[in-house]
């Protein structure tokens, strides 16, 4: 009896293993193709080439993830913070050391519509809380999110570096 009930919960497993490779979430999301990234941390490597005034500050867990977003269904599946030191610390009052105000985040997600619906998430709950405010760019499934505290042309370095990405 033991035998069989391993052997049937075996064969669940296995089919939902199966059926699971198989979905494509039904939204018609077209799944980001990229051999070469994968993750935040390449996106940021291939960035911070391209904008040395960036530094690396960190890299986003389930356990300090404050968005409580990393892995969750449509939202991203890696995530780094990075510093930028044209931001003067004088500017940000009352933000933790890995917000984005001190320099920007990388977000990567399964898919480009999902990365293009945070990018639009956040510029809608930001419109209204100029304090709040950011820059995004979403190349494929990468969003990068830029502090408000560099200027639009220092901005769009980041935009430009990114731009081989996705």
């Amino acid at each position: 009896m033991r035998t069989r009930t391993t052997m049937t919960i075996a064969a669940i497993t296995l089919l939902g293993a199966a059926l699971a490779g198989c979905g494509d979430r039904g939204n018609g999301n077209a799944k980001a193709q990229s051999s070469t990234l994968t993750t935040a941390v390449s996106a940021w490597n291939a960035i911070h080439a391209e904008v040395p005034t960036s530094s690396f500050n960190r890299t986003v867990t389930a356990a300090n993830d404050s968005n409580h977003l990393l892995g969750r269904p449509h939202q991203y599946t890696s995530a780094i913070k990075f510093k930028d030191r044209r931001v003067k610390g004088d500017d940000i009052v009352a933000t933790d050391q890995y917000d984005v105000s001190w320099g920007g985040g990388i977000e990567v997600f399964d898919s480009n519509d999902d990365a293009k619906a945070r990018a639009k998430y956040i510029q809608a709950v930001t419109k209204s809380m100029p304090m709040f405010a950011e820059y995004d760019y979403v190349h494929g499934p990468v969003v990068i999110r830029v502090s408000h505290y560099l200027t639009p042309t220092q901005a769009a370095e980041y935009d430009k570096a990114a731009a081989t990405l996705g």
